[in-house]
């Protein structure tokens, strides 16, 4: 069976067959540094690291960039409002996205390319001189430089806007906009008093790079004038996603990317998320309440990509059992199988894992098919019908699942209050006081551990 993704551009299924055999160039849009993401922003990361974890257990070698935006509309009003310069305003964001990354399993990208790094501006400049020099941009009036886009006749196809309806002659000069205030957007932005000390010399004067324009220059400039997979959530389609592909073509004559992928909306306890509401949640927010990076992970990742998430309490709650179950599994396989080397073992849960997310990244599909063979094998194993080969065979299966959803065990050594917990637990179950024993095992489960009840007593494992 083929890999098979949905397409944003040509809205279909289709065999994903890369430019070059065996390798993939995949651009990845990352965060506008001006905040600490949020778990909105990290769905779609999550998605794009199950892609590049599916195309490696597919035996694809992925090169992946993700960029920085360090300048725009956004870092540039809260350096502004914070009194310091831009640098300084956004490295604090920049290295909390690495922590955040780091905490939630996503495998880093080979490059993050930053906005205001010297080399990128020089690229921006000198793709947009090339697009001056083609006819498909113009200075206006208040000195900066416009893509224009009639000169495109594709713009629109990927947001299915019809190009004919659209007023000849609007520019738009901020970064994101709608749909109804289509128009030529600023490729370079004229240098205003509201810019501050933000700015870069150029043909056009003292000024600073259009958003559009920076992922076109790092993407080409690292991956090469065609790329295979250019993902981001499906907020990204338009403006900032038609504009790439608008200024790209028309710098390189070359179809920009061959695939586009776009995650779905996240929504919490059923609502949009906003700060307003008391349902905005960073990453930070979630571990202050008690929650893992492993349980937000699952949570995040159980919902097919273009289907909407709703997150909610429950689902992390569900996602901590979920994993308590497969913990507990991966256990038992260890446990039975010892120093027995692998003997063959069939089951259809076994490939069908891999074929869901062959389709289009299925992985609510991929996920029933591991917990259906959980279910199976431990019915062998309470019946001692399961060998120690086949259940070593297991393990090993078990851990190509893991390089795809890197939701196993974390390695760690217990802090003290969960020792002194289960000393505590201890005594109860001692004392056959069942009621204290459940009670110290949720107040466990809250400090991210869970306690399994072995032949050689109590066993903590990392959620």
């Amino acid at each position: 069976m083929p890999i098979r993704y949905f397409n944003s551009y040509s809205r279909q299924l289709e065999d994903f067959v890369p430019l070059e055999e065996g390798r993939v160039r995949l651009y990845t849009c990352g965060p506008t540094v001006y905040n600490f993401a949020h778990i909105g922003n990290f769905r779609a990361y999550i998605f794009e690291d199950l892609l590049q974890r599916h195309l490696e257990f597919r035996s694809f070698k992925v090169h992946r960039v993700m960029n920085l935006t360090d300048v725009d509309d956004k870092t540039i009003r809260g350096c502004r409002a914070a009194g310091i310069p831009l640098a300084v305003f956004t490295k604090p964001f920049k290295e909390a996205f690495f922590e955040d990354l780091k905490t939630l399993r996503i495998k880093p990208a080979d490059q993050y390319p930053e906005a205001t790094a010297a080399d990128h501006i020089a690229r921006m400049i000198s793709m947009i001189s090339t697009l001056e020099e083609k006819g498909h941009a113009y200075r206006a009036d208040d000195g900066s430089v416009y893509f224009r886009i009639r000169s495109f006749p594709a713009y629109g196809r990927l947001a299915h806007i019809v190009l004919d309806e659209l007023q000849a002659g609007v520019r738009v000069r901020s970064d994101e906009y709608e749909k109804e205030n289509v128009g030529d957007f600023a490729l370079w932005k004229a240098w205003d008093e509201a810019d501050g000390d933000v700015g870069w010399e150029s043909p056009w004067g003292r000024g600073r790079p259009g958003w559009h324009i920076e992922c076109s220059a790092m993407a080409t400039g690292i991956l090469g004038p065609q790329l295979d997979i250019h993902c981001g959530g499906e907020d990204n389609i338009f403006p900032h996603h038609e504009a790439e592909i608008a200024q790209s073509e028309c710098v390189t004559g070359l179809r920009f990317s061959k695939y586009w992928m776009h995650c779905k909306h996240l929504q919490v306890e059923g609502t949009k998320m906003a700060k307003s509401a008391g349902n905005f949640f960073t990453l930070r927010d979630l571990m202050d309440k008690g929650w893992s990076g492993r349980e937000v992970r699952l949570a995040l990742l159980s919902v097919k990509y273009r289907e909407p998430l709703n997150f909610t309490m429950d689902g992390l709650a569900a996602a901590r059992s979920a994993l308590a179950r497969l913990d507990e599994w991966s256990a038992r396989l260890t446990e039975t199988a010892g120093s027995a080397p692998p003997e063959p073992v069939s089951f259809p849960e076994m490939d069908a894992f891999g074929s869901a997310l062959d389709d289009d990244l299925n992985i609510s599909a991929a996920l029933a098919a591991v917990f259906e063979l959980i279910r199976e094998t431990n019915r062998l194993l309470d019946g001692g019908n399961l060998a120690p080969g086949q259940a070593k065979s297991l393990a090993d299966w078990l851990t190509g699942v893991h390089s795809v959803l890197a939701l196993e065990p974390e390695a760690a050594s217990l802090p003290a209050e969960v020792q002194a917990l289960l000393g505590l637990r201890a005594q109860a179950r001692a004392s056959k006081d069942w009621k204290a024993s459940d009670s110290i095992r949720d107040q466990i489960a809250t400090l991210g551990w869970m306690v399994k009840d072995t032949k050689d007593g109590q066993k903590a494992i990392r959620l």
